[in-house]
């Protein structure tokens, strides 16, 4: 059962009964939160039961990053935070001249700035400090350069001093000639000032920051990056790195969060969010070594990042070879890159400079680089040991190395990779990235802690960059008639779980139910949100012998709708829905089998970013004479000091390409609800935290 449009009286009650902030804020400063408090603020104003949904990014980097740095980008932390609130930053040019104004249509709600933890010294003695002698080592006088060429080299250097050429090297020589350490403690420093000054901790609540930084683990240059976000000011007195753990070594990064803030008696609580696995050549998702692994994954990482400026994860399917990596869902040609690891990146002046970004065919490109197939692989481990160590909830962020926490519009894209990637180097060398997405938290109010129990609880939700609000609910006793219900949301709460969720049954347990809600994004005046198309529930579970499988299930909208864009402007043509609903059974369920279910809603087609920047330059990648187009702009921009192939990308062939199109549909992902046989039944890892479960045995919780 589905609706798909509602009256405007009965979508606003529901509305009001999603997001009754303003109704209870009277109450919201003495009223006991459903959440622990760690730290000292004051109770938000605006407090909701029901949850309202938060719109983020934890994955951003600034100066403080070497690639940032490199690339002529010289806003801190302290400018990130700005901009995430809306204000305006200058970012560099394709020359490396501070001309860029950036800033976004919407601000967030909450941020963190996650620079590399392993160069947050190394980069302060190389930039900060003309009177240290480490200043003047070579390298980081390459790091300063204005030269595009020489920044490049100097990326190089500080990526294989990383580990990136296989094994962590020493650092570099500028500490032999400066104290880095006494550096990386100073830039630590400024983090956490940079998090606290911007953190409304009145109650007004009008912004959150998390102290943060990224643990930057890519032997040869597969990413098995994670971003560690700490819960309130209480961190560790140094964030770890590849040189604290060796490479290949990820869980020691979880012994040493283990011992330095969840066991150090501090206040500390701090995640683990493992970056975009698309380029991880199959490595961010092994199979546990121990059991002790298997806790950590459970505890430390509840979160996936299931999409960013580098592609997105969900899943994998090639419109050339006519399948997918372990799917035949043809939705997931959405933002892939032909590589499997990080040198995806290196094209300078329209060339890619290095074999190892060549296409991965889909038969070898790794199963668990998509983490649908890491998911539909943790239900078969399960099964196997007891186990589950792949029960990840879902957020995007942008990844953003340019300080634009948020800057995810298709419309208003000016790069995430300083000098490298804006102006005409977007199309040029960058044509198959994107601008990322945004994590969402379903949270009582904006505040550290409600957030980070959200995140905790994995009630959270991916976007590829715009804002529609979904909700998904699962349990065994959820009403047919709940979307005619201003109260569906509590009634919802009340009688199942939510996104994140686990329910459990036995051999004689009935299909469960799923609610599923999207409201468009809003949009601004300006701005206009995109009417939605569709919302599936995609369901994942593996059968007696193991074998893994998975649906997916149109429930609301009209796939076939024929809505599109004016080839000639971009515009939207046909119509879409500003609201859909449905209530959802499955009719295959097995109560023997373990499974998962997630939502994907699609919004309308729009332009691609690329498709916008392209036909502000003059060339439009739908015309019949685009080649023609692209040749005479790139003359032009010849005549500017541009070098190679600059326009040619735009005229790319939809039907030559294994996943580009010039036209996109954005979309959003809630995270899983399991269904575990109950003498399976596995629960979180968790020292402080049970997951939402609720048993199918048909009858309504009190």
């Amino acid at each position: 059962m589905h609706h798909s449009r509602l009256s405007a009286r009965l979508l606003a009650a529901i509305t009001i009964g999603c997001f009754s902030a303003a109704v209870q804020s009277a109450s919201a400063r003495t009223q006991q939160p459903a959440f622990e408090r760690t730290e000292q603020r004051e109770p938000c104003a605006s407090y909701d039961s029901l949850k309202r949904p938060l719109f983020g990014d934890l994955h951003v980097h600034t100066s403080y990053s070497f690639d940032s740095y490199i690339s002529s980008q010289r806003n801190d932390p302290f400018a990130a935070y700005w901009y995430a609130k809306g204000r305006p930053i200058t970012l560099p040019d394709a020359d490396g001249a501070q001309n860029v104004r950036a800033q976004i249509q919407r601000p967030l709600d909450f941020a963190s700035i996650t620079d590399h933890s392993e160069y947050l010294g190394q980069i302060n003695v190389c930039t900060t400090d003309a009177s240290k002698l480490g200043y003047w080592w070579p390298h980081c006088l390459m790091t300063r350069s204005s030269n595009l060429w020489t920044q490049l080299l100097a990326a190089s250097w500080w990526t294989s001093l990383g580990g990136m050429g296989g094994e962590v090297d020493s650092k570099s020589f500028a500490c032999n000639l400066s104290d880095c350490e006494e550096a990386g403690a100073a830039t630590w420093a400024l983090i956490q000032q940079a998090a606290e000054e911007h953190y409304d901790r009145s109650s007004r609540c009008s912004f959150t920051t998390f102290v943060g930084y990224e643990y930057t683990d890519a032997p040869n240059a597969f990413n098995m990056h994670r971003n560690v976000i700490f819960r309130n000011e209480n961190v560790t007195e140094t964030p770890f790195s590849t040189f604290d753990t060796g490479t290949y070594n990820f869980p020691k990064l979880w012994k040493l969060l283990r011992e330095a803030c969840i066991d150090a008696d501090a206040g500390c609580d701090v995640l683990a969010i493992p970056h975009n696995p698309n380029l991880a050549g199959g490595l961010m998702f092994r199979d546990p070594e121990s059991p002790d692994e298997a806790t950590d994954r459970l505890f430390f990482e509840p979160l996936v990042e299931l999409t960013q400026h580098k592609g997105s994860s969900e899943c994998r399917f090639d419109r050339l070879a006519g399948r997918g990596v372990g799917t035949e869902d043809e939705q997931c040609d959405f933002e892939q890159v032909v590589a499997d690891n990080l040198t995806m990146l290196g094209s300078v002046h329209g060339e890619v400079r290095t074999e190892a970004a060549a296409p991965v065919p889909i038969d070898e490109f790794a199963r668990r680089n998509m983490v649908r197939n890491a998911l539909k692989d943790g239900l078969a481990l399960g099964q196997e040991t007891g186990t589950n160590p792949f029960r990840m909830g879902f957020i995007g962020s942008t990844d953003s190395h340019s300080a634009t926490p948020g800057g995810a519009e298709e419309d208003n894209y000016v790069g995430h990779l300083g000098r490298r990637d804006a102006d005409y180097r977007n199309v040029q060398d960058h044509f198959f990235s994107n601008p990322g997405g945004h994590a969402v938290v379903w949270a009582e109010e904006n505040s550290r802690d409600a957030i980070f129990e959200g995140l905790r609880r994995k009630e959270t939700y991916a976007t590829s960059g715009t804002r529609p609000v979904v909700r998904f609910f699962g349990g065994p006793a959820l009403e047919e008639g709940l979307c005619e219900s201003p109260q569906r949301v509590e009634r919802a709460y009340r009688q199942g779980v939510p996104m994140g969720g686990q329910i459990s049954g036995n051999a004689t347990t009935r299909a469960p139910r799923f609610l599923v809600s999207a409201l468009k994004d809003a949009g601004t005046a300006a701005h206009p949100g995109t009417d939605l198309q569709q919302a599936q529930i995609i369901k994942g579970w593996v059968d007696a012998d193991g074998e893994a499988h998975e649906r997916v299930s149109v429930v609301a909208g009209n796939a076939s709708s024929g809505a599109t864009v004016e080839p000639d402007t971009c515009a939207p043509k046909g119509a879409g829905f500003a609201d859909l609903c449905a209530v959802w059974e499955d009719p295959d369920f097995d109560p023997a089998q373990p499974a998962f279910y997630y939502v994907r809603v699609l919004e309308n087609p729009t332009c691609r970013w690329s498709t916008l920047q392209c036909q502000a330059a003059g060339v439009n990648p739908f015309a019949a004479d685009c080649r023609e187009q692209a040749a005479a702009q790139t003359t032009r921009a010849h005549e500017r000091g541009a070098q190679g192939d600059v326009w040619g990308k735009c005229c790319l062939a939809e039907a030559e390409e294994p996943f580009y199109s010039p036209v996109i549909q954005e979309r959003a992902w809630t995270s899983p609800i399991w269904y575990q046989p109950a003498t399976d039944a596995t629960p979180d890892a968790r020292s402080t935290q049970m997951p939402d479960v609720v048993a199918l045995d048909g009858e309504e919780p009190t």
